[in-house]
């Protein structure tokens, strides 16, 4: 929005004139004539109108000094950010149809553009992995695997490991597996690539069920010998990972990654043969994000070679040979596409996977608008007629202006301090909307027009599952609408199978005040503490609910080292664990490109999750007379929780708990007799978790063992450098009631004790 001026009093003469005169018996009973005619009013009026005058000027002063700055500074209020999201397409059309980049979709009002070029085929697909049902298959574990089975399912599994021998003299070992799938509607249990036996992720993809006869081999065709594109969709799943599992910034990147398609034909070797696929784009950063890859498959008669090869009998799904399917899917299977990282890293987990997918951002694209014509004079202003208006990645706003008959390009700066009177230059204020000229501006009669430009974006676009089912009809269009593409009596069907995320409103006026002192202290560059964390607050993708910055931390090794700087964030919202919230590993990628772009060369980067140390809190209250104990414990829970929260705008001072500081019981019992109803507080007992090695019994194939904490009573509870408390349990009980223990029935931390469940095979 523009920078409006605030009003600190809106009242006017009427109201200046009616509170004077209300306050008449207050002051002087005796005067009681308040008519018009009286002397005593005329001069009440005066002071009234003069009021009033005065009212109007002290109103342009005190914020109005703040926003003259914003502009003198050239810091516009940021721009609403875009949500994403992914559309599942189906079509039955066998000769495919085409989706171009600029079609819109749409959920009600709100208004989704896809972003890439995609071709709608009648396929579908199912992701499997083969997840390793022995952790670790030593000699002692598969033999007790075997014994387990039936007599005839253990002879066929012993001649295809005999057959497997003979074929791979080399081969130790082998490694039970059960095959895990990744269902098209999104709610199959995420798969974990390092769980599996050979790191790879299986994808079928799966003939239509209806024409019967259809062959993707000879029906895919793009034309005059293009190579045949598919769109895949990837949804990781969600991981928070601790602080000794990040790494530092700029570091690493984009794992390689591998795709195979399977030949229907077998090898000399009597083993399975697979051709490359080539990968023309990869908006998911190796499978790492939520987005889509584009795989080109080749044309003509290289694929016809495609399909699934046959292995010998009891041999099916061991080796290279393709998974098998054990549904009424496996007879529509075309061919299997096998991805795997080429630089050894681990991928997933992943939660799913579709086929036909279009990437959608919620942005519509503008058509091109006459601005309007110079006056000559400099620091012209023009409104665009849409706002706010997005950044465009491929190139900045395109602005012509008319000089002697010929229409000339002017350049997008950031700000006009280093443009002269001859320099074409402008300045584009995405929140409002409007474009500025500084000393060089069109003269008397030239006219001013605009291209195509991005604008939306904001809050409204993070609709949930299943709502952008429907085509929008498009503003404008460098290509035929969309009724001329879409075959008749073949619609395509739209469907996100998750919820659209990423969408921001615009800056608030409050928040770009608070802005001022850290854009003029940084400079453009991050070098200070304070840098780095008001900085992580601005990054554009991610919503932060709070920053720290710890300089010289080394967070690996959790020492001082110089050079070194940790900065903590805390995501607005974890479903997961709304009282102690931590970030994905997605949002701290985002903060550490952000960052990236405004350390010094020197500085070592990290951006890091919180850590938690949980507490226990057991307190007997007495009760005031005519107060519920019930009430009253939830109230005392209520206040202790938000004075221990690390969010803002709870906390010691309002925002959050400061990073190391000690947590005392005397003055969490002060806390608690702040609550309506404490007549006094009897006894409070503060305990902290004691973490525990598991014992290694309780853990024999590998994973963490679900072992009850141990809670410690102390007095003072001191914390880390980087280490905040979580609240994990608060036991409120009356005065005359005995105090319990603290922690008693807390069960330990969810992610560090997954549950073992055994899988019985039953079928080979």
């Amino acid at each position: 929005m523009p920078l409006i001026t605030p009003v600190l009093d809106d009242r006017d003469f009427e109201s200046l004139f009616a509170e004077l005169r209300a306050r008449i018996p207050v002051y002087n009973p005796q005067w009681t004539d308040h008519l018009d005619s009286d002397p005593a009013i005329t001069l009440l009026q005066l002071f009234a109108y003069m009021g009033e005058g005065l009212q109007f000027r002290l109103n342009q002063v005190p914020e109005a000094t703040q926003l003259a700055f914003l502009r003198l500074l050239d810091l516009p209020l940021r721009p609403a950010r875009p949500a994403t999201a992914l559309v599942r397409a189906v079509s039955e059309a066998e000769v495919g149809v085409s989706v171009y980049a600029g079609d819109q979709i749409q959920a009600g009002a709100t208004v989704f553009t896809v972003t890439q070029d995609a071709t709608v085929w009648p396929l579908d697909c199912v992701a499997v992995a083969r997840v390793r049902q022995i952790a670790q298959p030593t000699a002692q574990a598969l033999q007790g695997f075997m014994k387990a089975l039936d007599p005839e399912v253990h002879d066929t599994l012993q001649a295809s490991i005999d057959a497997l021998s003979r074929q791979q003299p080399g081969l130790a070992a082998v490694a039970p597996y059960t095959l895990h799938r990744l269902e098209a509607d999104g709610r199959s249990e995420p798969v974990d690539l390092g769980q599996t036996v050979d790191n790879c992720l299986w994808i079928a993809l799966l003939k239509p069920e209806a024409p019967p006869g259809f062959d993707p081999a000879t029906a895919l065709n793009a034309g005059a010998g293009r190579p045949v594109s598919l769109s895949l969709g990837v949804m990781p799943e969600a991981i928070r990972p601790l602080l000794d599992e990040v790494a530092a910034c700029a570091t690493g990147g984009a794992p390689t990654l591998w795709w195979q398609a399977s030949l229907r034909t077998l090898g000399a070797d009597g083993q399975p043969r697979f051709a490359a696929v080539r990968v023309s784009g990869d908006d998911t950063q190796g499978l790492s994000r939520a987005g889509t890859v584009r795989l080109e498959l080749p044309a003509g008669a290289a694929l016809a070679d495609w399909g699934v090869p046959v292995a010998p009998p009891g041999l099916a799904g061991t080796g290279h040979f393709p998974p098998a399917l054990d549904d009424e899917r496996a007879d529509r299977i075309w061919c299997w596409l096998r991805v795997w990282p080429g630089d050894g890293r681990r991928l997933g987990p992943l939660r799913w996977v579709g086929l036909n997918v279009l990437p959608c951002e919620q942005v519509v694209h503008a058509a091109p608008e006459l601005l309007g014509t110079g006056d000559g004079q400099p620091d012209a202003v023009f409104q665009l007629a849409h706002r706010p208006v997005l950044h465009d990645p491929v190139q900045p706003l395109p602005l012509q202006v008319e000089s002697q008959g010929v229409w000339q390009d002017w350049i997008q700066v950031e700000d006009l301090d280093a443009s002269g009177p001859d320099d074409a230059h402008f300045v584009l204020d995405r929140e409002a909307g409007t474009v500025r000229f500084g000393l060089n501006a069109p003269q008397i009669g030239e006219r001013v027009r605009v291209g195509r430009y991005r604008w939306g974006g904001g809050a409204a676009g993070n609709v949930p599952a299943e709502a952008l089912q429907r085509w929008g009809e498009l503003l404008s269009s460098p290509v035929p609408p969309l009724p001329l593409r879409r075959p008749a009596g073949l619609p395509v069907k739209l469907a996100n199978p998750f919820p659209a995320a990423g969408g921001v409103d615009a800056e608030s006026i409050e928040a770009a005040l608070r802005r001022i002192p850290s854009e003029l202290r940084r400079n453009r560059r991050a070098v200070t503490a304070d840098d780095f964390a008001s900085l992580a607050l601005e990054t554009p993708t991610v919503s932060l609910a709070r920053a720290e910055c710890l300089p010289l931390f080394h967070a690996p090794s959790q020492q001082r080292q110089p050079g070194c700087v940790s900065v903590v964030v805390w995501p607005v919202r974890d479903p997961d664990h709304p009282e102690a919230p931590r970030p994905d590993s997605r949002e701290l990628s985002e903060v550490c490109q952000w960052l990236d772009d405004w350390r010094l060369v020197t500085t070592e980067l990290y951006v890091i999750p919180p850590t938690y140390q949980r507490l226990a809190v057991s307190l007997s209250v007495a009760v005031q007379p005519g107060y519920g104990l019930d009430a009253v414990r939830d109230w005392v829970s209520q206040l202790l929780r938000q004075y221990l929260s690390p969010l803002p705008p709870f906390g010691p001072d309002g925002r959050g708990w400061p990073l190391g500081r000690p947590v005392i019981a005397r003055e969490l019992e002060a806390v608690a007799m702040q609550a309506e109803g404490v007549a006094y507080v009897e006894a409070l007992q503060l305990a902290r978790e004691e973490r525990l090695e598991p014992h290694p019994e309780l853990h024999t194939d590998g994973g963490a063992a679900a072992a009850a904490p141990r809670w410690t009573v102390v007095a003072r509870a001191t914390l880390a450098d980087w280490v905040v408390p979580e609240l994990a349990a608060i036991t409120v009980v009356d005065a005359a009631t005995p105090l319990p223990a603290p922690g008693l029935g807390v069960a330990p931390p969810l992610q560090e004790a997954p549950v073992p469940v055994p899988v019985l095979p039953t079928v080979c």
